[in-house]
């Protein structure tokens, strides 16, 4: 399980995460990062200490088409142990939206960890924009 802490919770949430944040699908999932603006934390004002950042969360949609309920609720098990192992990898502050699809419901847990790991690397790094 994540931590409460860790998790996206209201639909504003993912819904920012979704529209703001860095698209990218491989294989079965596709990854929404939304990184946030700035790196460094902000030092406290009076205490000369610094103020921890905010908490890397993390969300999951998967809908009615990849399966019955005990298929989706298979495949959300699974992506969201596969996350839990990365989340420490991303920036803090960061919000992540995995979203299943209907390929989902029959890759293997390997298979899902590999289109995780992929997607989420592209989304880190930036592109440049390709011209017309």
């Amino acid at each position: 399980m994540l931590a409460a802490a860790q998790r996206l919770r209201r639909s504003t949430d993912f819904a920012v995460a979704v529209r703001a944040g860095r698209r990218v699908g491989r294989g079965s999932v596709v990854v929404h990062l939304t990184l946030p603006t700035s790196t460094s934390p902000k030092p406290a004002r009076e205490s000369g200490t610094e103020e921890p950042s905010a908490p890397t969360r993390a969300g999951f949609v998967v809908s009615k088409a990849v399966g019955p309920a005990v298929v989706r609720n298979r495949v959300r098990r699974r992506l969201r142990h596969l996350v839990r192992d990365r989340i420490d990898e991303l920036p803090a502050g960061s919000d992540l939206v995995v979203r299943a699809l209907p390929s989902a419901a029959d890759a293997s847990y390997s298979r899902l960890g590999a289109d995780l790991d992929a997607a989420l690397e592209a989304a880190r790094t930036a592109r440049a924009r390709r011209s017309r």
